[in-house]
Formats: C-alpha cells, structure tokens, sequence
C-alpha cells in the first residue's frame, strides 16, 4: 500500500510523492488522513527557503546554529504537526477502528502507527473533526504556557491548567492560532479578564468573536492597560502576559504591560532556552514526572468545545491532572513564587521543605 506525501523540492516548489506504507505490524494502527493543517509560520519558511536550518548547522549541545553542512537539505518531506486521521485497520486494543484520532505525522495521506512511539487522541464525538487538528500538538504547546504561569504562582501544588490565570488580568500578545488558542485557554479556565494585542484588525476581530477583549498594538495598549489594570500604589498592569509572536518587538511590548510581579510566557516558542525571569517556554523540569498521558484520569476534564471560545488541552507531556474539589495551596498571593531549598540552607545542614505555604526546616546539622 502507498501513500502520497508532501514534499518541498526547492524554493517555491510543492507537490505530492508517492511513498510506499510499512506492513501493519501486531500491535499497530493505520489511519487515512481526514485532515491536515498547514503551518503559516515554521513549515511556510521552508517553502520559502528562509529556514535557518537549510542554511546553516544546528549544535543542540550549544543550541546556536553554526556555520557548517546545512542541518536540512532539499527535498524536505513528512514535515507537519497537525492531522487528523480515520483509523482504517487496527492490531492494538489501544485504538478501535473507526475512531478519529489527532496526530502528527505530516502531511501525508496514509499512516502506519506504533501507539508505543506515536502521539494519538481519539477525538470525541462532540468536537468538530476539523478543529482536532490542534488537539495533539498545538492545544499542548499552548496548555505548558498556562502550566508554567500555575507552577510560578504555585510551586508543587498545582493541581489544575487553570491555577495560574483564575481570577487574574492576563493580555496575550499575539493573535495567530498560538495566541487565540492561549486565550481560550485563559478565558476558559476563569481569568477575570483577557485582552489580546494584535497589530492586523481581521486578527483581533476573531479574538473579539471568541470572547477576548481586544487592542491594537500600534496605539501603545500598555498604557491604556496599566491604567485600567491597578493593583496598588506602583503597581499595574497585567498578572499574566503570553507572548505568541516570533518578534522581538512582540516580547518588547509584553514586557510593557506587565506588572511588576507578574509572569511572562512564550508559549509558541518551547523549544527555545529559558531565560530566567524574563520569557520562559518548555515543560517546567519540576513537573516532567507528572506527565498527563491522554489515557490517565483528569485527561478528559480538560476537553472542551473550541466552538465556545475554550480550545482542547490533552496531551501526554502538557497538561497536568485535575482533581475534582481541590485547590492549590493557600499563602500565595499574586506574583509570589514559592521558596524552595537555597544552597545556604544546605550549607548549614538544614534542608528547606514547602508545605502548604510554610517552609519548615528539619534536621539541622
């Protein structure tokens, strides 16, 4: 069996190839593909010849790029994250055939699955098929700025994708799919206010449609924002900012209308290194071993309908497992981050434990 994949040959030119499929091993899944959406930013500039991978050497030890054999070459195929797929065959009971499943594989019409190795979530049935393209990967990206905004807040004791943004000001700069999703999100899980900065008017009329407030980036928003936004005496503007756009004049004007306190977040940009207290992107390390695979409890609390403004959030490294009638831990207030062990305690032979807003010292040397 074949399937017909994408493929960038050069500069400006597109079109489909014909590869041949793997038998379907025991324990695997093929899907046809239902849907495929096409990347305006990351897969653009490879039809464009502008990706910094074709003309220089990636060094992920020293994540710079380097001067060197291009770590990408013409043709470029099987790029592309978001598809939806019909699985047509099925030797695993990890899926049922029939079932329409979000993926990443690329743009291609056919694919032969390991669910071992391969990210995959079946799709519910009242989702609209074509919005399940961000459900497996772009949903995710935006659900770990959310994640991190909840673990500055919080530390350790967060317990739901919402514990960073509820009750708090949050402005998203930004409104590509990045930025819109990330609104949703922050609207959904019960900010008390969401303004999207865009500088294109048909942009920022979508995020109005979905609830959001909006402004225009060319009118200096940060000023209109701190002064509607007061906290206390030297002290306004947003708790919250999500920086979507790849420009530094986008992170410039995040910067702008945050709070003192507050958090800032690149949720589009997580495979980036992290500067620290500036913008931040990536799975916080504290909280890798508490993964949410699709599979686990919580995984489905966190679906909703994208057509009421609040977007999907599962997936297998993102998102964190709510737990029904709890909260987060009391004692923190807004901008505060939690105290942890410093190399002074241990130096002294005391090791520094957070409970629930207290930090109790045990064992001094």
């Amino acid at each position: 069996m074949t399937s017909e994949t994408l493929s960038i040959e050069a500069p400006g030119e597109v079109c489909l190839v014909e590869e041949k499929l793997p038998d379907l091993p025991d324990g695997g899944f093929m899907v046809a593909t239902a849907h495929s959406g096409v990347s305006a930013g990351t897969e653009l500039t490879y039809v464009k010849g502008t990706n910094p991978y074709l003309g220089a050497s990636w060094d992920p030890a020293l994540g710079l790029f380097l001067d060197g054999a291009p770590s990408v070459a013409y043709p470029v195929r099987g790029i592309g994250y978001m598809q939806v797929g019909l699985v047509v065959e099925t030797r695993t009971r990890a899926v049922r055939e029939g079932a329409l499943v979000a993926m990443a594989y690329g743009h291609r019409t056919a694919y032969v699955a390991d669910p071992m190795t391969d990210r995959f979530v079946e799709l519910p049935d009242d989702l609209d098929p074509l919005l399940g393209i961000y459900v497996a990967h772009m949903g995710p990206i935006c659900a770990n700025g959310l994640l991190h905004a909840a673990h500055d807040l919080h530390g350790p004791a967060v317990r739901d994708l919402g514990d960073g943004v509820r009750g708090r000001r949050v402005a998203v700069v930004g409104a590509g799919v990045v930025g819109l999703l990330t609104a949703c999100f922050a609207m959904y899980a019960g900010a008390a206010e969401v303004v999207v900065v865009d500088e294109t008017p048909s942009r920022l009329e979508i995020a109005a449609a979905l609830g959001a407030g909006t402004m225009d980036a060319a009118q200096d928003p940060a000023v209109e924002l701190k002064r509607r936004w007061r906290h206390g005496p030297n002290d306004r503007g947003a708790d919250v900012v999500f920086q979507c756009r790849g420009q530094a004049r986008a992170l410039a004007l995040g910067l702008r209308l945050l709070r003192p306190p507050g958090h800032a977040d690149r949720p589009g940009l997580l495979h980036r290194r992290r500067p620290r207290g500036a913008a931040r992107g990536g799975v916080p390390p504290q909280r890798a071993h508490r993964a949410l695979r699709p599979d686990r409890p919580g995984a489905a609390r966190s679906r909703a309908r994208l057509g009421q403004g609040a977007p999907v959030a599962r997936d297998h490294r993102a998102a964190a497992a709510a737990r029904p009638g709890t909260t987060p831990a009391r004692g923190h207030r807004s901008g505060r981050i939690r105290r942890s062990a410093t190399s002074h305690d241990r130096a002294r032979g005391r090791t520094a434990a957070v409970r629930s807003g207290r930090t109790l010292r045990r064992g001094r040397g």
